[in-house]
């Protein structure tokens, strides 16, 4: 009672589908390693090799990176471990055993965007395995006005908007797990009329 209304609507699920449709993090989604996405930016270091060693590399729209001697190299969909192999094999023909690291530097795949009663609304760069409460924090808390049993995660699921609610009041008090977030996801957290008044 006296939440924002907007939060809620026949697409908007709830309860055990909220979860079903975005579920808490699991031993396997924990550990997986970030995924390159288009227009990341990426530090690529070849061991003695300062020539073709490049930083602030940007992946293209397309997903792909331009670099020395061996021109356009697909990056979206690999981790940084990946995309290092595939450049050893490619600069091993010019190199003997090229010893190569990647670290992205900029994520831009890898972003959410918190919204609503939240201190500092905004978008924030996720890295690794990251939960609601995460994302809140990362907005510095709810304010004041915050309708903490009405959070919206929105996201993109098979070419569709989907959107899950969630209490987070429940989830703090560990009566709930809590969701897992994932790059792009919109975050929205709920006004109370209550609080306020």
């Amino acid at each position: 009672a006296g939440c924002s209304p907007s939060l809620r609507g026949p697409s908007v699920r709830a309860g055990s589908e909220a979860y079903a449709l975005i579920p808490p993090p699991t031993p396997e989604t924990a550990s997986l390693d970030y995924v390159i996405g288009p227009l990341d930016t990426l530090d690529i270091t070849v061991f003695n090799e300062p020539e073709i060693s490049s930083k602030g590399v940007p992946v293209d729209a397309s997903g792909n990176l331009a670099l020395p001697l061996i021109g356009r190299v697909r990056a979206t969909g690999l981790t940084a471990t990946s995309l290092a192999d595939a450049l050893r094999d490619r600069y091993g023909r010019f190199y003997v055993d090229p010893q190569i690291t990647v670290i992205v530097t900029s994520s831009v795949s890898q972003r959410v965007t918190v919204q609503g009663e939240v201190k500092e609304p905004g978008i924030y760069e996720v890295r690794g395995s990251t939960t609601l409460l995460d994302a809140i924090a990362l907005a510095k808390g709810e304010d004041e006005n915050a309708a903490m049993r009405e959070v919206l995660i929105i996201r993109n699921i098979d070419g569709k908007r989907m959107a899950a609610i969630f209490d987070v009041n429940r989830i703090r008090r560990g009566d709930d797990p809590d969701p897992a977030i994932m790059g792009k996801d919109v975050i929205v957290v709920g006004h109370s009329n209550s609080k306020q008044a």
